[in-house]
């Protein structure tokens, strides 16, 4: 089965940062910090992802975004992997991926546990 793709990192992004959005880029750039290394996008950087333009994934990155915008880091990585490389179905059922899928608006595929992992998700929320 081939890996369904889409850029889940950027619409994570997309999401909160921009113009009319929570934070500007400005803004996210100096709330995204990596806690491990103290390492933060730069501006330029944030302005590329959420204009949706190429940009290396790092674990820096993903560490960073994940403070950023206030979610589990497995949750962003599963975000990034998404981008990347990609999920097979199966792989989509459940745990981070399904949260992605969630967080990104796209309706995790017809199965119990993408359901169960949706709705808690949904009642946390």
């Amino acid at each position: 089965m081939v890996p369904e793709q889409r850029d889940a990192l950027t619409e994570l992004v997309q999401q909160h940062v921009g113009a009319g959005k929570r934070w500007s880029t400005r803004e996210f750039s100096e709330v995204a910090v990596d806690p491990d290394t103290g390492w933060a996008p730069s501006k330029s950087l944030i302005g590329k992802i959420i204009a949706g333009q190429g940009y290396s994934v790092t674990p820096q990155l993903v560490s960073a975004v994940a403070a950023g915008l206030g979610l589990p880091r497995e949750v962003v990585a599963a975000a990034a992997h998404f981008q990347v490389i990609g999920y097979t179905e199966s792989e989509l059922a459940g745990g981070a991926p399904a949260t992605v899928l969630h967080r990104i608006g796209q309706r995790p595929p017809d199965a119990p546990k993408s359901r169960a992992v949706a709705e808690r998700w949904a009642s946390e929320g």
